[in-house]
């Protein structure tokens, strides 16, 4: 079983998320902010990040780049989840460190395609 880091502020989002993705047969972490992204990066070893990118205490871009930084956690594939869609927003994402990027509402089809790539790959 993958595990997931989800690291999600809004209630509604992540407990919508979390349901799909345990359906799906993903074991869920949850982290709120980014201070609680980059400790769970760290101590629970995920497969997978799925990083909000507005984040209370520590921003999403912020975390990521923490995550990357770290030779123990810059390995984990971060695919940034947000509702900033405007041009260079991706770009953006992708060089604080993450790995992919998708919008908010999240298509859930869409994204296992993302997550499922990552999680396949032959190292």
């Amino acid at each position: 079983m993958f595990k997931i880091l989800l690291v999600e502020d809004n209630e509604l989002n992540y407990d919508m998320l979390m349901r799909r993705l345990k359906r799906k047969g993903f074991e869920i972490i949850l982290a709120v902010d980014g201070e609680q992204a980059i400790d769970k990066a760290q101590s629970q070893g995920p497969d997978l990040i799925l990083m909000d990118m507005s984040l209370p205490k520590i921003d999403g871009w912020e975390a990521t780049r923490r995550i990357k930084q770290n030779p123990q956690t810059q390995n984990i594939p971060i695919i940034a989840l947000t509702a900033h869609a405007m041009v260079g927003d991706r770009e953006k994402t992708l060089q604080a460190g993450c790995d992919e990027y998708d919008t908010k509402p999240v298509d859930l089809k869409r994204l296992l395609s993302k997550i499922n790539i990552f999680l396949t790959k032959e190292d």
